[in-house]
């Protein structure tokens, strides 16, 4: 990730001939939107995220501790002679319905996906993982760079799964503003933008923060169905749909099951009500929107094998979530479907393996409520051996007979 150092052959550029440069060639790599910030520390904010996270508001996530975010936020530690930090973004939008005229910000995909026994992918997860995407066409700019200037660059680069605060630092660089919901919005695509960084020893000048906000709207912080903003620009991790059916390897919390609806990879709720994001266009990148990916077939991806898990999904952010955990997602989608065709697949689900998988299948049908479903979750009270599993059999044999 890291290159050589050398003689500042861009000393022989002017400013805005390099500049042009870099634009150039980030957008020859693949780039849709480019930036440049400056490398001074981000102290406010290291210390906004260390507030976060002393609140809990980012518990759930152990790699995301205090000592990431103090280096994270000192970029001369990341990279030793840091001058710049060239900040790109990715559109990732493709429309949601089967004509491809649909609206940003009037979405009905989610809607019409449950109708129909389908769960819903959030859009940045419909293609090739971004990180490898991003990363790559990250490198690619540092080598036509290299190539260009005659040295090697003195670089590294990052996505969201490095130690930067790659938000704070497009916002610092004019790429977007913070929106209400924690997203970055950018004047050009909304905030259907992946976003990366390249710190590099480049002595180019910072473009400045935009002087844009969301003023007095907040469509999204009574839009989000569990309450995750839970102030103007502060979302509490542990209630956010995406991290809930990603990131948290748990049980989902009984009294934020039903919010999930029919999610089972992520969330854009808060995006596809954000006005900005009406003047978003398709991004027509063959690595992002694929229409297979939108929306699983929810009795299909719950009885799909460890196998045909990997098949599906292989090389797409969904495989973050994992097997299990993408079974227990749809468990609760069907839940909240209430479609009376999935019974026979949950009482199924009552004997898998994983306690995880039972426990939300038990939810599930408790939802339905319908058919066989109290006599399968009482056979599967006599079975049952794990106390948590138990417990739900419980609460679902107990609103039933309410």
């Amino acid at each position: 990730m890291l290159a050589g150092g050398g003689s500042d052959s861009a000393a022989e550029m002017g400013p805005a001939e390099l500049r042009e440069l870099v634009d150039r060639l980030a957008r020859a790599a693949g780039f849709d939107l480019v930036a440049v910030a400056d490398a001074a520390d981000f102290d406010a904010d290291r210390d906004e995220t260390l507030r976060r996270i002393d609140a809990g508001l980012m518990d759930g996530l152990p790699w995301f501790t205090a000592g990431r975010a103090e280096r994270g936020t000192r970029p001369a530690e990341l990279l030793p002679g840091v001058r710049s930090i060239i900040t790109v973004g990715i559109n990732y939008y493709a429309a949601d319905g089967d004509d491809g005229d649909d609206v940003p910000g009037d979405d009905d995909g989610a809607a019409s996906a449950s109708a129909s026994g389908r769960g819903v992918v959030a859009r940045y997860a419909r293609g090739r993982d971004y990180h490898r995407v991003m990363k790559r066409r990250l490198r690619r700019l540092t080598l036509d760079l290299s190539a260009a200037l005659g040295r090697d660059l003195a670089a590294r680069w990052h996505v969201d799964d490095g130690p930067m605060l790659d938000r704070a630092t497009a916002a610092r660089a004019g790429l977007g503003w913070f929106g209400k919901n924690g997203n970055i919005l950018t004047p050009q695509l909304g905030s259907w933008v992946l976003i990366g960084q390249l710190l590099t020893d480049l002595p180019l000048a910072p473009d400045a923060p935009l002087a844009k906000s969301c003023g007095q709207c907040a469509r999204c912080i009574p839009a989000c169905p569990t309450d995750a903003i839970v102030a103007p620009y502060v979302v509490d991790n542990r209630r956010c749909i995406s991290y809930l059916t990603i990131e948290h390897r748990g049980v989902i919390p009984r009294p934020l099951r039903s919010a999930v609806g029919n999610w089972v990879f992520g969330c854009d709720i808060c995006q596809e009500v954000c006005p900005v994001n009406r003047k978003a266009r398709a991004a027509g990148d063959a690595n992002f929107g694929r229409r297979d990916l939108a929306h699983p077939d929810l009795v299909e991806l719950l009885t799909m094998t460890e196998a045909q898990f990997r098949e599906r999904f292989a090389g797409t952010p969904v495989m973050r979530a994992k097997w299990t955990g993408m079974r227990r997602n749809a468990c609760i989608a069907l839940g909240n479907g209430g479609d009376p065709g999935a019974v026979p697949p949950l009482m199924e689900a009552l004997g898998d393996a994983e306690p995880l998988v039972r426990l939300h299948a038990a939810w599930a049908l408790g939802r339905i409520g319908w058919g066989d479903a109290a006599d399968a979750l009482r056979r599967a009270w006599g079975e049952e051996t794990d106390g948590a599993v138990l417990e739900e059999i419980g609460l679902a044999l107990g609103e039933l007979s309410g």
